[in-house]
């Protein structure tokens, strides 16, 4: 395996997806409706858990958001997945994403 993993936007698969080379290591699904992007579940490949890849893949996925749309351009986050949420509450500086409650 290469030491950079990869976030790429699957939108047949309304995913992201975590490759290191053609080694799939985790997904986020995602239900984007134009206003909003609903982070729905994380899931890495059991055999790569353990590794911070969640945390890469999610990273990716926010960054991937808010550069195309972001609040700017009224586009906001909705973590239903705990471990998306989890993630908003380490990392404040990125509350400006989330749609309000």
């Amino acid at each position: 395996m290469s030491t950079s993993p990869t976030v790429t936007r699957n939108d047949a698969e309304s995913r992201y997806e975590l490759h290191d080379g053609g080694t799939l290591l985790a997904v986020l699904d995602f239900r984007d409706n134009g206003a909003a992007v609903s982070l729905n579940r994380a899931f890495t490949i059991p055999v790569h858990r353990g590794q911070g890849h969640a945390a890469t893949l999610t990273a990716g996925a926010v960054a991937d958001i808010e550069t195309n749309g972001g609040p700017a351009g009224g586009r906001r986050i909705v973590p239903m997945c705990w471990y998306v949420a989890q993630w908003f509450d380490e990392h404040p500086e990125k509350s400006a994403l989330l749609a309000p409650r």
